[in-house]
């Protein structure tokens, strides 16, 4: 799994301006691989309770979701397109490892991604 994670996953950024045509080729290629990247985080944190929790959690989240997901994610323009994808990454996240957290707060390789959703 680190090695699909750090070798096979490539998202590329483009400008917006070349992304918002929905009909491009480069839009096409960054969303196929976007949501290939997504099927991946989903896989690996299948392995959740399996593996050690850190492990899933350091994949799943520091590497994947972090460093390719959010990323494309952040330039996405706001609007359902952006959603979408908010909703897909959050579908993939266990719910037991939310708890045993406090009110308001999350777990902190999420930092990121909760100030986005808060926008």
């Amino acid at each position: 799994m680190k090695k699909s994670v750090e070798e096979d996953v490539f998202i590329p950024l483009y400008p917006k301006s070349t992304v918002e045509d929905k009909s491009s080729v480069r839009s096409k290629f960054q969303a196929r691989r976007f949501w290939s990247a997504v099927k991946l985080l989903s896989n690996v944190v299948l392995w959740d309770g399996i593996i050690q929790e850190d492990k899933v959690r350091d994949l799943g989240l520091s590497k994947l979701l972090n460093r390719y997901l959010l990323l494309n994610i952040l330039n996405t323009p706001l609007g359902p397109d952006n959603i979408e994808k908010c909703n897909k990454v959050v579908a993939c996240l266990p719910e037991r490892w939310f708890q045993d957290l406090k009110g308001g707060s999350t777990l902190p390789e999420l930092q990121n991604f909760s100030k986005h959703l808060l926008q």
